[in-house]
């Protein structure tokens, strides 16, 4: 009667056993076999989670029943392989689970091939638990159906048959239905502000270079709401919240010069600026009149600037001309990803972490990996459609690396794919606890760390800054002044210390009195591009040049911070002067005004700069005199920031990039003697 009891009650859980057991293998078995991102593949995955989890509330009550009624029988190989059969449940149970919740990472790949290859062993070693029993069995009792499998009825196989058709029915059904209630709004493509003012001819995004993959305008969902993405890649998104990419709408000096051209030549002219620093508000259709550009606070584009989307859905570039020349393709979605609803936004967190192979696909595209994708916004020029006068070429940090020694271009075999890019310095490899990590548990670091320090500096951001200083100190331009060579040779009576001769140099010194001449060199060994780079006509790069004798008195200096936090206007400055058609210096950064450059100074990369300074040495100098020379950097001039910045102006980081000093004997000028005269006339 016991007996009995438990094998009733056993077969009562094989049916639910036997049924939710087949679905998720037959659901598993799809999603392995079908390599696909559709809706009908993303509910099959969702089911096989649900089923999966229903197998497991089943399992549990019918292994204990089940070993309980036939441990006594004491077939060994049976018992081995039941045994095996649980290790195997408990393994497919713990990756499984761990998928569902964690997901399938970059690091984690060896998870999801152990639980798919022992769901495969455990459906093999079933098969051969089963042939095992009718093998083993009492041949009286096999001639009954309930003899060879006790644990099942007559009722089963229709109950299961049914069960599994209907499972999958449900799955059809939804695949057809979804797509119309899961549908965004704004499908059509159509511009945020209408009427849409189409200033620059037919395309809706000139004077931008900005193509996107179906010629129409995105949708908010496609390229903003960056918070979806933080939520997973925490610590990516805290990079990335730090990074001048993110700040770069919210700049108070390009808020200014954005509002400065958009009252010059209308909103419609912003197009220029934002496919770069706002690509947001230009791919929704905002920059037309009765739109907001994206210096305007309070909006999408100023809070995001370059969105996570601006970067990860570039598919192709235009051209290598710059001024936002990328194509924008918008990734696939995963289903419920505009819902509203917390279950919904849920699964559709569930459907990315089970099978990320689409995001990755979409995130990762090969133009990613390539330093020439930086050359759709770090290069620029401007054309007669925006300066009324001609076509003018401005900043090009992607030319200038490769033509650097950093992309080997010019190699006897032509090109190189052994080179340096623009990711590999400005996004270098950092460890982080984030999905995205490769097999180092490491990520490409999405501060993009530059030169840019004014803006840390404003926000407050300690870490941004001091990275950002680093970066710039980290020997990528060195600084050495040249010692002094003397050409001229003073006979004397005194005697020769004959350590000299093994002095491969002769030590340097001046005289009182005469006009010292120093050579500072300034070295570029380690930029990938011209130095300085970027915005050269708003950023300060000069050099510091100090001399002081003994006492600490000052003998010469040039470069010095004058009272109204301006830079000795002697100083030797790295940068550029812009040009408007009438030969005024554009200082504001209106480079709708610039028609080309009165002066241009940097330094190629692998290359060096000679400075040359002249001074006198007074006849009170106590030897010896100290030479000091620093270069110096300050992201905006002390001029353009007091415009740009109003109220919000403050005394802005200045960066110590490289320095040397030297020490230099002074001397009296010897007397000739009357013999020495003699013997040489």
């Amino acid at each position: 009667m016991f007996r009995d009891d438990i094998l009733t009650t056993e077969q009562s859980i094989a049916k639910w056993l036997n049924a939710t057991l087949l679905a998720t293998f037959l659901s598993g078995l799809l999603l392995f076999l079908i390599d696909s991102h559709s809706v009908w593949t993303q509910l099959n995955s969702l089911s096989h989670v649900l089923v999966g989890f229903v197998f497991t509330l089943v399992s549990i009550p019918y292994f204990y029943i089940h070993f309980k009624r036939t441990l006594a029988f004491r077939r060994a190989s049976i018992i081995f392989s039941g045994i095996l059969l649980l290790l195997l449940w408990l393994i497919i149970l713990f990756t499984g689970y761990w998928i569902t919740i964690y997901g399938e990472t970059e690091t984690n790949k060896w998870i999801r091939l152990l639980h798919l290859y022992s769901c495969f062993s455990f459906v093999a070693i079933l098969a051969l638990h089963i042939s095992m029993h009718l093998l083993s069995f009492p041949k009286n009792r096999l001639k009954s159906a309930a003899g060879k499998f006790p644990s099942n009825t007559k009722e089963h196989k229709p109950f299961l048959l049914k069960t599994n058709i209907l499972f999958q029915v449900l799955i059809v059904i939804g695949s057809l239905s979804l797509p119309v209630f899961d549908s965004p709004s704004n499908m059509h493509g159509e511009a945020v502000v209408s009427p849409y003012l189409y200033s620059y001819g037919e395309h809706p995004f000139r004077p931008s270079q900005t193509e996107t993959h179906d010629g129409k305008f995105a949708r908010y969902e496609d390229i903003g709401h960056s918070d979806k993405c933080v939520s997973c890649h925490e610590d990516v998104g805290m990079q990335w919240m730090s990074s001048i990419h993110r700040l770069a709408a919210a700049d108070p000096s390009y808020v200014t010069n954005v509002d400065l051209l958009s009252n010059n030549k209308g909103i419609d002219a912003t197009r220029y600026c934002e496919g770069c620093h706002a690509p947001i508000a230009l791919l929704t259709g905002q920059l037309t009149p009765g739109g907001l550009h994206g210096g305007t606070p309070g909006t999408m584009a100023h809070a995001e600037g370059i969105s996570c989307m601006s970067c990860h859905g570039m598919s192709s570039l235009v051209h290598e001309k710059g001024v936002a020349s990328y194509t924008f393709e918008p990734a696939s979605d995963y289903l419920f990803a505009e819902s509203d609803m917390p279950i919904l936004q849920w699964l559709n967190e569930r459907l990315i972490k089970l099978d990320p192979s689409q995001h990755k696909a979409d995130m990762a595209k090969p133009l990613m990996q390539e330093p020439k994708m930086c050359a759709a916004c770090h290069v620029q020029f401007m054309d007669e459609d925006m300066n009324d006068w001609g076509w003018v070429k401005m900043q090009d940090d992607y030319s200038a690396w490769a033509n650097s020694q950093y992309a080997h271009q010019h190699e006897t075999e032509f090109t190189s794919t052994d080179y340096t890019r623009c990711q590999d310095c400005h996004m270098p490899l950092v460890a982080a606890n984030d999905p995205s990590t490769n097999g180092a548990g490491k990520i490409r670091d999405h501060r993009s760390i530059g030169a840019n320090t004014f803006i840390p500096a404003m926000r407050g951001d300690t870490e941004q800054l001091a990275q950002t200083q680093q970066f710039l100190k980290t020997n990528k331009v060195r600084l050495a002044i040249d010692p002094p060579k003397r050409i001229d040779v003073y006979h004397s009576q005194f005697h020769l210390d004959e350590t000299l001769r093994d002095t491969s140099e002769a030590p340097s010194f001046f005289y009182l009195g005469e006009t010292a001449s120093i050579d500072v060199v300034v070295s570029n060994v380690g930029v990938g591009h011209n130095f300085p780079g970027g915005t050269i006509d708003i950023n300060e790069v000069w050099v510091a040049f100090s001399v002081v004798d003994a006492k600490g008195k000052s003998i010469y200096s040039n470069g010095d911070i004058l009272d109204s936090d301006d830079v000795d206007p002697n100083a030797y400055f790295y940068g550029s002067k812009p040009v408007d058609r009438f030969g005024e210096h554009v200082w504001k950064h209106d480079l709708f005004n610039m028609v080309g450059r009165s002066f241009v100074r940097v330094i190629k990369s692998g290359e060096s700069d000679i400075i040359n300074y002249e001074f006198e040495i007074p006849a009170w100098v106590e030897s010896p005199m100290t030479i000091t020379a620093t270069l110096k950097y300050r992201k905006l001039n002390t001029k353009y920031a007091k415009w740009a910045l109003k109220d919000q102006y403050f005394d802005l980081p200045i960066t110590d990039m490289a320095r040397d000093n030297l020490q230099v004997p002074i001397k009296l000028v010897p007397k000739v003697s009357s013999s020495s005269l003699q013997a040489n006339n």
